[in-house]
């Protein structure tokens, strides 16, 4: 049986719920907080429009050793203001379900990422992700905590 992770990570965002929605809605704000070293780049054509259910958003990005690997995501709901999802079409995960949770609170928004995946490879898949691809998501995701405190801050 191959195994589904789950990553979840919960952020204070000190901004109005609309500030915090127009920056994570625009896919042109991803590489703002994607590190340096993963070369995250949107190749997709110019969309100046946020998120939107059948939106396509195809990037490269150096994940391990420098090597560019082509990712193709789909945005598939999204409700205004509360949620948006993505799922990987193309790309190195066998499956990537990427929730964008957003919720007004006192002084701010709670954002939450909820992100189930699942690795190629059955057993090489899960032995890769005991040893580097589960430290490289929980690292993503602490730059990415660090800048939208800096952004927002």
């Amino acid at each position: 049986m191959a195994s589904v992770f789950l990553l979840q990570r919960t952020q204070f965002i000190p901004a109005p719920l609309q500030q915090a929605w127009d920056f994570f809605s625009n896919p042109n704000n991803l590489a703002k907080i994607t590190p340096p070293y993963m070369r995250f780049t949107v190749t997709s054509p110019p969309d100046d429009r946020k998120v939107y259910p059948g939106q396509v958003i195809t990037y490269t990005v150096c994940p391990l050793m420098g090597i560019p690997l082509e990712w193709m995501t789909e945005i598939v709901h999204v409700r205004d203001g509360a949620y948006f999802v993505d799922e990987q079409r193309v790309g190195p995960y066998r499956l990537w379900h990427h929730q964008h949770h957003f919720r007004e609170v006192p002084g701010g928004v709670e954002m939450t990422d909820t992100i189930h995946y699942r690795l190629p490879l059955g057993w090489l898949g899960r032995l890769a992700h005991t040893l580097f691809v589960r430290r490289q998501l929980e690292n993503l995701f602490a730059y990415r905590y660090r800048v939208v405190q800096e952004y927002f801050g």
